[in-house]
């Protein structure tokens, strides 16, 4: 994995220096948007002083919108530093347990059922309970990586046949979302794909509310697990060998990532390349400091994430290119790196 050899800044600094940076991105998207609003009225509206429409741009739309990519960059990252640490697999994320894939396949057959089945004139998302969507999502995800962490206690598979089980199974559910998706037709194609390409549009208070729980519970739990994930680092006779209960510290490292990762996927789409990317650049900052590893992939995940939904909205306009869209151009590269690196 990637070490910070070439960092110089003391890990203070670091994260003081990641801080910045998120919180300059933080308020940059809120005052830069498709509608121009001045900083001022941005400022009045902030302080419960701004006008009818700076309040609805602000607070109704771009506020929310941010914080809720902002979770969404935290889930990931921290679910790709976990998956990354336990099963040894430097280009691990949340895709190799099936979790964005279950999640893709539970929202598709759900918008299948609701528009076509039972509204089977209507092609616009907005005729959907869209504040069903996240729980979807978040279930499909998790009934996914249950699945999988079921076959590897059974078959006692090791980290890397785990990483092979995920990828086929969530390579199998894809196909069978695609294959709803094809057969549905072209004229609700959009409807679908407006999910998967992994967007903050429309992202409202309703999101951030879903998503701060797992947050909260989620973050709460990793201080517990630092030693842990520490020691399944290693192979596993080397983690027993120090008094580690292999399987249950496993187990519960891959549950807390499993339900990030899902909550995540369920509330903005599959976010392509930020559990996988986030954490190399986190270990890259933290150099030999692995206890600052899943601090530094949160920060540097939420800025990710709030950098390139505010490039897809200024150079998109009106229409934006989908989050899931910029993240992939940018992580595209890195990976051909990353397998340049341990190939």
């Amino acid at each position: 994995m990637i070490e910070g050899r070439a960092i110089n800044a003391t890990p203070t600094r670091g994260m003081l220096a990641l801080l910045l940076l998120a919180m300059s991105l933080v308020v940059v998207a809120v005052v830069l948007g498709v509608v121009d609003v001045p900083t001022s009225e941005v400022i009045a509206t902030l302080t419960g002083n701004g006008s009818e429409q700076s309040d609805l741009i602000i607070l109704t739309i771009r506020l929310p919108r941010i914080l809720t990519g902002i979770l969404a960059g935290i889930h990931f990252a921290v679910a790709g530093a976990l998956l990354q640490s336990i099963t040894r697999n430097p280009l691990a994320d949340p895709t190799i347990l099936g979790i964005s894939q279950g999640a893709t396949l539970a929202v598709t057959v759900f918008l299948f059922f609701a528009v076509y089945r039972f509204n089977s004139d209507a092609n616009a998302l907005y005729t959907l309970p869209v504040s069903w969507l996240p729980l979807v999502g978040c279930v499909g995800g998790l009934m996914s990586g249950l699945v999988i962490y079921c076959l590897a206690i059974s078959k006692r598979m090791a980290a890397l046949q785990l990483t092979l089980c995920g990828i086929a199974i969530g390579a199998f559910l894809h196909a069978i979302a695609m294959g709803i998706v094809v057969g549905w037709g072209s004229s609700r194609f959009e409807i679908v794909m407006q999910w998967l390409s992994g967007s903050l549009y429309a992202r409202g208070w309703e999101h951030v509310l879903f998503l701060l729980p797992f947050t909260v519970v989620g973050l709460a739990v990793l201080p517990v697990l630092y030693r842990p994930v520490l020691m399944l680092r290693f192979d596993e006779d080397v983690a027993r060998s120090f008094g580690l209960s292999y399987r249950l510290h496993f187990s519960l490292a891959l549950c807390v990532a499993s339900i990030l990762a899902a909550s995540a996927v369920g509330a903005v789409g599959p976010l392509i390349f930020v559990g996988l990317v986030v954490p190399h650049l986190a270990r890259f900052v933290a150099g030999k400091h692995f206890a600052l590893v899943i601090p530094f992939a949160a920060l540097i995940g939420a800025a990710l994430v709030t950098g390139a939904d505010l490039v897809g909205r200024l150079v998109g306009g009106p229409e934006e290119i989908p989050i899931g869209v910029v993240t992939a151009f940018a992580g595209a590269p890195f990976l051909i790196f990353l397998l340049r690196r341990y190939r």
